[in-house]
């Protein structure tokens, strides 16, 4: 019963992300033609960037919350672009360099462990995705490093839903994910750093 839930979710996350995306990539189009023809001005300035960021994150949440299917592949450029538009200009700095190809299962596991990163930096720093010969490796690191620690906890052990905020459903959602390949992630919280291994 539980799979079942959990591929509803992913069904319902990417339907979300598919109907949303057309419009926002309409209004981002349009954007683009008004300033062809001569609109200027840090107002249309200012609403191009937020359809810019809107439509990253949409993608993004596609990846991360959408649904994956075994036999599926990214391209690695592709959502290092994805990640270029989301971090490119916030406080938050992310150090990647992708493979050409991807399964997604795997893109969706290294978003959800960045996302799980994102949350340990606040203020701002860098996150890197690192190949392992069998996985991966995430790090954030900051100036002040702010990591749940009780939330990091669950990354390990079975997350209980009625602990779960929107915010932080990635922590609940990763080791589900991995365990269903037979996989589990590691962290480490030190002063410096947090990581994640997969």
């Amino acid at each position: 019963m539980g799979q079942h839930i959990d591929n509803l979710a992913a069904l319902i996350g990417s339907r979300i992300c598919h109907d949303l995306i057309s419009p926002i990539g309409a209004v981002t189009n349009g954007l683009e033609l008004m300033s062809m023809s001569g609109g200027t001005g840090p107002e249309l300035e200012l609403v191009n960037e937020s359809a810019v960021n809107a439509n990253a994150r949409v993608r993004l949440f596609r990846l991360a919350f959408g649904q994956a299917a075994p036999d599926q592949h990214c391209r690695g450029e592709e959502i290092a672009g994805i990640l270029g538009d989301v971090y490119g200009n916030s406080r938050l700095t992310v150090d990647w360099a992708p493979p050409t190809t991807l399964s997604r299962p795997d893109a969706q596991a290294l978003i959800l462990a960045l996302l799980c990163c994102e949350q340990a930096v606040p203020h701002g720093g860098t996150v890197s995705l690192s190949g392992l010969p069998n996985g991966w490796r995430v790090m954030a690191t900051g100036p002040r490093l702010a990591p749940d620690a009780a939330l990091w906890a669950n990354l390990s052990r079975p997350f209980h839903d009625s602990d779960l905020t929107p915010a932080h459903v990635q922590f609940a959602l990763l080791p589900r994910l991995l365990a269903e390949r037979g996989k589990a992630c590691t962290y480490q919280i030190t002063t410096t750093a947090v990581s994640l291994t997969f």
